[in-house]
């Protein structure tokens, strides 16, 4: 069975690698005094040099929101406090209310968890001047990336997500923090009740919102500009980035979308298993109905009075009964139980309904796929066949002949070639979906295919990609690690494309391989790792056919 990204073993070793390799060594907390005093619209921050490279600034635990406790649990997040004097912002917030230990895979061990989390970090090149109005006429791109995790865990100071590598290329690097759990996607009657839109449950998603408002108003004073920000994640993040450009309430928050393992076809069925898969009002409501019932209270206002430890407790669920019922109960397994929800006001449509409405942010995408972060199925021919034939079911024959698999090894490795040309061919779908809508901005597909050398047996699993894209290499690895020649000289030309791509809605560059928009005619993707340039969504036309075909009477998301 594919695993969900809780149990999935690539699901599993990313958070392990991407979420351990954390802040462990913190920099001493000394501003230096001629860091300039940047003067907020709620008072004034000094920040410190970068401990990774030089002439790169980081401000730490800047308050984007108030703090959402007591009475303001399950609430819209509102404006942070105006502070006297200067924040001396060198030390990272509290991490978000989540069910892991301070030395779990999703704490940097050094900070607390609390619900009192709503805090920003921002990485810049440290400039050349202190004149104020000198680095306001800087106007440097702004990416703003949103951390993954299921939705139940995770920090936007995990060193993974450390921006010192992107702003020593002269981007502005944004990090959020923003409710998860039961904390941040509870929905209930109640609470649509009471929010004067009929809706509730996307608290975690209103949190990103607060914090790309803020970066509006706010970013230019750090050399950044408001008019080019591209807001990225990946897993639970990917979804959440997407979820900026679906949300009606984004905008002029954004101006491009980076996702990735991101975007799926709306009747790919491991849409409804990923984190970009989304639960439904009426789903996500009578859960809360259950969940009060559980925690033995019979009101939002008993439930807001419960200890943040009893609401912790709850915050790793999984559904697992998502695809009972379905031919693919035993190909993938449920999506976390806490996740956004089609309210009809954070996120108005189902993914289909929304391309084919055109009803987004009309900005330019990157979105992809890692190579080996969907690998599983069958372990012998003969699980391959049984498996296969319940999947494909009517089209199991032709399955079968494009697919053979007539060995135990064959069956393993098939089985993985399967579920690689699903995700391809189902992000390129989307794709041409975007487009068929009346987008007219590029959508950029890729598919990463390197196995870092902190790992290769793993191969490119979930989040391999993030060192490379993050120019994150020489500092946040392991210390018994050895990265080779050819995973830095990768780094080197990912990130470039990853900049491109936040400077201009283009990933193309002087010196780099063209990376081709996605298009209907288009079917291709741009492979990047082991090799760069425009490779085949599948490995012959027949499958590619045959795979769309199949899609195309499958439930739509």
């Amino acid at each position: 069975m594919i695993q969900s990204e809780k149990t999935s073993l690539c699901a599993l070793h990313a958070l392990m690698l991407n979420l351990l390799k954390l802040l462990v060594v913190a920099p001493a907390l000394v501003v230096a005094t001629d860091f300039p005093v940047i003067k907020t619209n709620y008072g004034a921050v000094q920040g410190q040099a970068s401990p990774f490279r030089p002439n790169v600034t980081v401000y730490k635990g800047i308050p984007f929101a108030a703090p959402p406790t007591g009475s303001k649990r399950w609430t819209p997040p509102t404006k942070p406090s105006s502070w006297n004097g200067t924040l001396n912002a060198t030390k990272f917030s509290p991490q978000c209310a989540q069910p892991y230990s301070p030395a779990g895979i999703f704490s940097s061990g050094k900070n607390s968890t609390s619900e009192d989390c709503l805090y920003l970090n921002i990485w810049s090149p440290t400039y050349d001047t202190t004149s104020l109005s000198q680095i306001q006429a800087k106007k440097l791109p702004v990416y703003v990336w949103i951390f993954g995790g299921r939705f139940e865990g995770g920090s936007g100071d995990v060193i993974t997500y450390d921006g010192t590598g992107l702003a020593s290329k002269d981007v502005i690097v944004v990090t959020i923090n923003y409710r998860l759990g039961a904390f941040g996607f509870l929905a209930h009657p109640e609470l649509s009740a009471e929010s004067g839109h009929n809706s509730s449950g996307n608290y975690g998603i209103l949190d990103q919102l607060f914090a790309l408002q803020w970066v509006q108003e706010n970013i230019g004073y750090f050399g950044g500009n408001s008019s080019q920000v591209v807001v990225g994640g990946q897993s639970a993040g990917s979804a959440s980035a997407l979820d900026m450009m679906w949300s009606p309430l984004s905008s002029g928050l954004i101006n491009g979308v980076i996702s990735e393992s991101g975007a799926r076809g709306p009747r790919d069925p491991a849409t409804g298993s990923v984190a970009t898969s989304y639960n439904t009002k009426d789903v996500a409501e009578n859960f809360g109905v259950e969940f009060l019932s559980t925690m033995n209270v019979s009101s939002i206002a008993e439930l807001r009075a419960l200890p943040m430890a009893d609401l912790i407790a709850e915050g790793q669920l999984t559904q697992a009964d998502f695809y009972d019922g379905t031919t693919f109960v035993d190909l993938y397994s449920g999506p976390p139980r806490w996740r956004p929800v089609i309210d009809g006001y954070v996120l108005r449509h189902g993914y289909g309904k929304s391309l084919s409405l055109n009803a987004h942010a009309d900005v330019p995408i990157l979105t992809g796929n890692n190579k080996d972060e969907n690998n599983g199925g069958a372990s012998t021919a003969s699980e391959y066949k049984t498996l296969f034939t319940e999947v494909f079911q009517n089209y199991s024959s032709e399955f079968f002949s494009l697919y053979p698999a007539d060995s135990n090894t064959a069956a393993v490795d098939m089985s993985d070639e399967v579920l690689r040309d699903i995700a391809r061919v189902g992000t390129w779908e989307w794709a041409a979906d975007w487009a068929a809508g009346g987008a007219k901005s590029d959508v950029f597909v890729y598919y990463f295919t390197k196995a870092p050398a902190e790992d290769e047996s793993a191969g490119a699993y979930h989040g391999a990609e993030l060192w490379y894209t993050f120019n994150n290499i020489p500092y946040s690895d392991y210390s018994n690690v050895t990265w080779n020649a050819t995973d830095y000289e990768i780094e080197q030309i990912i990130s470039d494309y990853w900049v491109n791509f936040i400077r201009t809605g283009n990933p193309n560059g002087e010196g780099l391989t063209y990376f081709p928009p996605s298009t209907a005619a288009n079917k291709s993707t741009m492979w990047l790792g082991e090799s760069f340039g425009a490779g085949p969504i599948a490995a012959s036309t027949e499958r590619v056919s045959f795979l769309r075909r199949w899609m195309s009477h499958l439930h739509e998301y």
